[in-house]
Parts: structure tokens; sequence; C-alpha cells
């Protein structure tokens, strides 16, 4: 990943309501979630989240799908795998053991989604 790509990326998540957004996606995992499901988890209108769903795709970090009459909002894996790739490249020093343990705390951080009104914090 580029640095003009990263900077995207990380940008499109320095939004409360986005970083909520990718992760409920990130839980939800293939299946994905509804827009209209994701605008009530997030406490959203329709058209905000709109905004924020086109801001994550541009960032490479969301994908769509159609199904009927829904759309289907997936976390886009390969895209965060290479936005987190690009944050630890540099920061071990060649010495992949220090970034190892972000992998235990992954494992057992159970984070729950942030209330609306945190969001706008």
């Amino acid at each position: 990943m580029q640095l003009p790509t990263a900077v995207t990326a990380l940008s499109a998540l320095a939004h409360g309501r986005r970083l909520a957004v990718f992760r409920l996606l990130v839980r939800a995992g293939p299946d994905g979630v509804a827009a209209g499901d994701i605008a009530r988890e997030i406490g959203v209108l329709p058209n905000t989240l709109s905004t924020h769903l086109t801001i994550l795709g541009h960032a490479g970090l969301i994908a769509s799908r159609r199904e009927g009459r829904s759309v289907i909002y997936i976390a886009h894996y390969p895209g965060t795998r290479d936005l987190l790739e690009f944050l630890v490249s540099d920061c071990c020093g060649g010495r992949p053991e220090i970034c190892a343990p972000l992998i235990d705390i992954a494992d057992q951080s159970r984070c729950s989604t942030p209330t609306p009104e945190a969001l706008d914090a």
C-alpha cells in the first residue's frame, strides 16, 4: 500500500460513525449487513449513512453487493489487511516479535460498539 492510499483509509476511519460502521462490518464477517440495519445500529439517517459508506468504499475498506432490494455491505478484508500491513511494516524495525502481542490483544479484546452519543464526542 502506498502512503496516499493509507492516508485515505486512515482519514476514512478518523470519524467516529465511520469507524463504528467499519467495526460493525468486520464483526459481521462475509455475511455483511444491510444498509438499513447499519443505519439503525449506528443511529444515523440513511442519507448520512450513504455518505459514510461512500467514503469507506472509496478508501477500499468496504464493498457491497445487491441481494434483491437490499444492498449488503461487507468489510473489504484485502484492503484492511493492506492498511494493517502498511502500519506495522516499519514499526517493528525488522523485529516481528515486537508486533506479535497485537494479535494476542486482538484475540482477547471483545470491544463493543460504542453508543451513538459516544460517537459524537
